[in-house]
């Protein structure tokens, strides 16, 4: 049974740093492309950076270069997510998404480019 279960959102204020975690179980990590998306209130699911099996490439959507990294730890199956520099904007729920691909190296950027979805954990970031 795949699962994706995201934990590490709260209420943080703007300029603070928050670190989210997604822990999975099921399938062969390393074997999958992995990624996150978020979804504001009100709004639809968009994305914010991916990485392909490896790790070793990376995808950013441009409002969250250079503030949020994307990371994997293959051995112990789990994806993380730093994100610095908070702004209001990038209040929503966040979820972690697994695609699997025979080329350690992709990453993708589309919704319907992945097969597993987390459950998502909630973003506030507010004065």
């Amino acid at each position: 049974q795949v699962q994706l279960v995201e934990s590490g959102g709260g209420l943080v204020q703007p300029g603070d740093s928050l670190s989210l975690f997604c822990v999975t179980s099921g399938f062969t990590f390393s074997s999958y492309a992995m990624g996150w998306f978020r979804q504001a209130p009100g709004k639809e699911r968009e994305f914010v950076a991916a990485c392909g099996g490896n790790g070793l490439k990376t995808g950013y959507e441009d409002s969250v270069k250079g503030r949020f990294t994307i990371s994997r730890d293959n051995a112990k199956n789990t994806l993380y997510l730093q994100m610095n520099s908070l702004k209001p904007e990038d209040t929503a729920v966040y979820y972690c998404a697994a695609t699997h691909s025979l080329n350690d190296s992709t990453w993708y950027n589309l919704i319907d480019d992945y097969d597993y979805w987390g459950q998502g954990t909630r973003v506030t970031v507010s004065s």
